[in-house]
């Protein structure tokens, strides 16, 4: 039998070598690595998929075949932050409805629909498969309308306007409980007011406007037209006193003219006049040849 040939270190030929030995440990570190690259191209494929679906003319085709491939139904439309836009017009701007497709409509297009909505600042729009479309509103936050020089405007609570998107219809409608404040300056000090009067609500639902007089201090209109007059600086506690008022005696409930609160230790009620009673008929006086009686 021939002998095995050696190698120069006295060890037999068919031991691997230094260099085959470290690819073989370098292909079983590579594996993983390649596994991860596999996945983070797939990530990125989806991502360029989803990038995609933004546009309604890329993807209209993929919908399509998503549609015939995945016969997916809508059963549930989950809405979050929605306060004062109307549930009707947000599912109109929609575009879809349960039963639908899940696949019929473009959320891109939708969030466009529903971002033009009156007072919607922003909207994001999310399918969750297999059955459901989340929409999450984020709606501007009026507190107040403000009255100045014959315009009307929504404001929030640091007195900034906050556009309508042209409020009508239906949408106006949810803004009709907002208290309207009139007068220069009456945007920037309305929400210390708003405050004080949504502490004493039964009060509040006596009054549909509140005018700064001044840029000082503030005067309630109620519904049957009584001015109140309220201290500069201390709203909260004469709104405190009218509640205690009314709860006693019925104050805001009666036909005054006005009730002055300005002097802090007492109230001045102005009621209207009463009218003067018209005088009585004079009777006319009796003849004496007409009661009967004879001449001498």
């Amino acid at each position: 039998m021939a002998a095995r040939p050696q190698s120069r270190n006295g060890y037999g030929t068919d031991r691997p070598s230094r260099a085959r030995m470290f690819w073989r440990r370098q292909k079983r570190l590579l594996r993983p690595l390649l596994l991860l690259a596999l996945l983070a191209g797939a990530a990125m494929g989806a991502a360029a998929m989803l990038h995609d679906s933004e546009s309604e003319q890329h993807f209209a085709p993929l919908r399509a075949r998503l549609i015939q491939m995945m016969p997916l139904k809508i059963v549930h439309i989950e809405i979050t932050g929605r306060h004062l836009t109307t549930e009707a017009s947000l599912l109109q701007a929609l575009g879809t409805q349960p039963g639908a497709p899940m696949f019929g409509f473009s959320v891109e297009a939708a969030r466009r629909r529903i971002d033009a909505l009156p007072f919607v600042d922003h909207a994001t729009v999310e399918r969750h498969l297999p059955d459901t479309v989340l929409i999450h509103l984020v709606e501007r936050s009026p507190v107040a309308v403000w009255q100045s020089h014959g315009t009307f405007q929504l404001i929030n609570r640091a007195g900034e306007r906050v556009p309508d998107q042209g409020m009508t219809g239906k949408d106006a409608e949810a803004f009709t409980k907002l208290p309207l404040v009139v007068g220069d300056g009456a945007n920037v000090a309305a929400a210390e007011l708003i405050d004080a009067m949504d502490a004493q609500p039964v009060v509040k639902s006596f009054v549909v406007a509140a005018v700064r007089v001044g840029d000082r201090r503030w005067n309630l209109t109620l519904r049957d037209g009584t001015t109140i007059l309220l201290p500069e600086g201390h709203e909260p506690a004469a709104l405190a006193r009218l509640a205690r008022y009314e709860a006693s005696d019925r104050l805001l409930e009666r036909p005054v003219i006005s009730i002055d609160m300005r002097l802090p230790d007492r109230m001045i009620i102005h009621q209207a006049p009463v009218p003067a009673a018209a005088p009585a008929p004079a009777r006319p006086e009796g003849n004496p040849q007409d009661s009967g009686g004879q001449s001498p």
